[in-house]
């Protein structure tokens, strides 16, 4: 995030003006973005989803109190390992800051509005006026240190509004506590928020030898073995080794991890099917394996996953 203290910060980054004056839903349709409200107006959730055509309400919030855009897809891992980060922080600040959240295949108006580029990207808004937070999966700590710096810049803006939570947003009653994750999840969430990736990889490792079944353990081991891969990985040196050496086995690799762990899910995959194509035998075999490792993280029903199966499949045979 941008100096907090610098007012130049809310203004250039991204583009919402086509979203401003967007008409609501029609009468009668509770906008699924849309927070709940209380008797007097007032919005009653900390956590929403916003979409292309209820981004309106949304601005107008912001004048009231600083809005977390959470930027995200279904087939992205690092976007699934932040969610709950931001949930957790979000939720312990107690109303002073409400997390809108935005499936960027379901709502490509604001992707554009926003210039999504790669995801998780996270914006806030504030007085109606977008300020870039970070993009990627960050530890915990990282994001109570943006949201602190946000929540100075809110202030200096006048927007120092809360929504209710607990009983005062529920009329008397609280929302029930979801169940609590199965130990060795626990503890790979808690070594994800640590930065600490081995240490998830072995948890979720072991909750899949104690089950071979549990498709989550299955789906958080490939997305916390992708966020292993990328950590402190310099892009630009990443993608300079790959151009230069196009046949270099481990560098196509790498590219392809940071262009999925970014959200350029065509990309990977056309890179990685093109070098399948021009090898041989055991880094073949090392391509394949890697590609089916990166179908599995995007979802098998995702059209790009079965669109590069089918290509994969005519190299095959």
């Amino acid at each position: 995030m941008s100096d907090p203290t610098s007012s130049a910060v809310l203004r250039g980054a991204v583009d919402l003006s086509t979203l401003r004056n967007r008409p609501s839903p029609a009468a009668g349709a509770a906008p699924a973005a849309s927070p709940a409200a209380d008797g007097a107006g007032a919005p009653s959730r900390l956590i929403f989803d916003v979409t292309d055509e209820s981004f309106g309400e949304v601005l107008e919030l912001s004048r009231t109190v600083p809005i977390v855009v959470d930027l995200w897809a279904e087939w992205c891992g690092p976007c699934k390992q932040l969610s709950p980060v931001l949930e957790k922080v979000v939720t312990e600040l107690a109303g002073r800051v409400v997390l809108a959240k935005v499936d960027v295949d379901a709502n490509p108006q604001l992707a554009q509005g926003f210039r999504a580029q790669s995801i998780p990207m996270i914006v806030a808004l504030v007085a109606g006026q977008p300020v870039p937070l970070f993009t990627g999966a960050v530890p915990e700590q990282q994001v109570r240190d943006v949201f602190a710096q946000l929540l100075q810049l809110a202030a200096q803006h006048g927007v120092t509004g809360t929504v209710p939570v607990g009983e005062d947003a529920a009329g008397g009653e609280a929302e029930p506590e979801e169940a609590p994750l199965p130990p060795l999840h626990a503890e790979a969430f808690a070594a994800i928020e640590a930065g600490d990736y081995p240490r998830a990889v072995a948890a979720y490792e072991q909750a899949l030898a104690e089950n071979p079944r549990d498709a989550d353990a299955a789906a958080g081991l490939g997305q916390v073995k992708l966020l292993a891969r990328v950590q402190d990985v310099d892009l630009t040196a990443a993608r300079a080794a790959a151009a230069g050496a196009p046949t270099d086995i481990a560098a196509q690799l790498l590219v392809a991890d940071l262009d999925i762990a970014g959200g350029h899910v065509e990309d990977a995959f056309g890179r990685l099917l093109d070098l399948f194509s021009a090898t041989q035998d055991d880094d073949r075999a090392t391509v394949r394996a890697r590609l089916l490792e990166l179908f599995g993280l995007v979802g098998d029903t995702d059209p790009r996953v079965i669109a590069a199966r089918g290509r994969l499949a005519s190299l095959l045979f």
